[in-house]
Parts: C-alpha cells; structure tokens; sequence
C-alpha cells in the first residue's frame, strides 16, 4: 500500500513538472510562434550590440554614427544590418541615438508577424506595432 502511494506520488510530481514546464512555455510577445520568437530573440540581441557599438563609437569620436560607418570602422561586426526581414537603423541626435529593427508590415491576406518595429533608446528595448518609435 505504501509503494501504491509513492507511486501516485511521483506520477502527480512528474504530471505538475510536465504542466508547468512544457505547456506553459513562455514566449517572447504575446502569439508568436517558437520559430518567431526564436527571430524576435535575435532582432533583440542584434539591437543591444548594435546600440552597445554606438556607445563604443561616441565614447571614442565624440559622435554618433550611421550604422554603415560602424561597420566600416570595425566597431560592429556584423555582416549584415537586416535579419530574417527585419532592417536595422540608427538615428542621431548630438550624442542620443536609436537604434531600431523594423519589420514591413504583412500583406492583407498573409500571415501576421504581430511586431512591426523595436528601436532601443537610452538602454530601453521598446515595441511599435505601428511602425513609430
């Protein structure tokens, strides 16, 4: 009668972790898909080393830089500034820049990508779905 407990035990343990773990996987923004949010992770990152070069830059000129001059002066490194249809840019203003992922927008009868731009503005991450920053 014991070992039937135990088992039942371990069974309930094993279902909860099962629950809580698998079904309820978080994701990035509110419906996308694993492959998307796999997408939006990496726009994300692509943001923060973008904006993290920018600061790179100004610290050593004294002003802000295009995004073509900061790969061009080897302060970023990336090969490419668009990922999976989203295109970066920076805009400046003195020594504030934004830096910005935007995604153009899905045709009527297509599927809905639900995100349209991030820009990064003074350390924030922030979401448009309108395209604005």
């Amino acid at each position: 009668m014991r070992g039937l407990a135990s088992l039942v035990l371990v069974v309930g343990i094993m279902l909860g972790i099962y629950y809580f773990y698998f079904r309820q996987m978080p994701t990035t923004d509110p419906g996308t898909a694993p492959t998307q949010a796999i997408n939006l992770t990496g726009v994300r990152m692509d943001l923060l080393q973008i904006a993290q070069s920018e600061r790179t830059f100004i610290s050593q000129n004294g002003r802000c830089a295009a995004l073509d001059e900061l790969i061009s002066s080897d302060t970023l490194r990336m090969a490419r500034t668009e990922r999976e249809g989203y295109s970066y840019s920076i805009s400046c203003s003195g020594n504030d820049f934004t830096a910005s992922g935007s995604h153009p927008p899905a045709p009527e009868a297509g599927i809905n990508t639900g995100l349209d731009c991030y820009s990064l503005s003074l350390g924030q991450l922030r979401r448009s779905a309108k395209g604005r920053y």
